[in-house]
């Protein structure tokens, strides 16, 4: 008796691996009160860490982002070790998000222990898997994510900052995980967002000259969207 390829709904954008667990609606609300409750108690930390007092980064805006962020992380995840790896990366993103808003900051001390949490999660993912080419695809595409941006930041210094180029590394490996094609999407998403943030900008100011647009919540948001993608395809 012939053995049937596994369904198209399990399997990756590029058609390797598993693509998600399904979730648990319990696990969904416990990793939303998680993460939100981590970024609640970590934003003062935040704010001395920036020396920033700014409305950004008053508590109610970091741990709404972390309660979207912890629930995603589970909706998103293709195994338990994947889901507190995104988990880790959505309680940074929910810090670096306001940060970045207030301060044109992404600090090296949020950025270093996602891309730690995130990485230690898929290894630990692939060993229980044996998914080995699944964990180098994801490296290489963080590398190659962050060499990137980069170049970028190496052509124009005053559009792209060395924190954004960082940042471009655990949200490659994240969308990496995911395949080549869904780290694509997730960086064109990015520039995507900005030019449609430039374009409204100028239609409500007229003018976008010496209007700094901070890239790296741009950069989430365009992870997150292509991330959302592969799961749902």
């Amino acid at each position: 008796m012939p053995v049937e390829d596994a369904p198209r709904a399990s399997r990756t954008v590029d058609g390797n691996a598993p693509r998600k667990m399904e979730p648990v609606p319990l696990a969904v609300a416990l990793a939303a009160l998680a993460c939100g409750a981590a970024a609640w108690a970590l934003t003062p930390w935040a704010r001395r860490l920036v020396e920033s007092d700014s409305r950004w980064l008053h508590r109610a805006i970091p741990t709404a982002f972390g309660v979207a962020g912890g629930a995603a992380a589970v909706l998103a995840a293709t195994s338990p070790a994947h889901a507190v790896g995104l988990g880790i990366l959505g309680i940074a993103c929910a810090l670096l998000a306001p940060v970045d808003l207030a301060t044109e900051r992404l600090p090296d001390a949020l950025v270093l222990p996602a891309l730690g949490g995130l990485l230690a999660s898929l290894v630990v993912a692939s060993a229980i898997t044996g998914d080995w080419a699944r964990l180098g695809t994801a490296v290489l595409a963080a590398l190659a994510a962050g060499l990137g941006y980069f170049a970028l930041a190496w052509i124009s210094p005053s559009s792209m900052g060395l924190g954004d180029v960082k940042l471009a590394v655990p949200l490659g490996l994240a969308l990496g995980w995911h395949g080549w094609l869904v780290l694509l999407v997730g960086v064109l998403a990015a520039f995507v967002l900005l030019l449609v943030v430039a374009v409204v900008l100028l239609v409500v100011r007229r003018s976008i000259r010496g209007v700094q647009v901070p890239f790296g919540p741009l950069m989430m948001l365009g992870a997150a969207a292509a991330i959302a993608w592969a799961t749902l395809r």
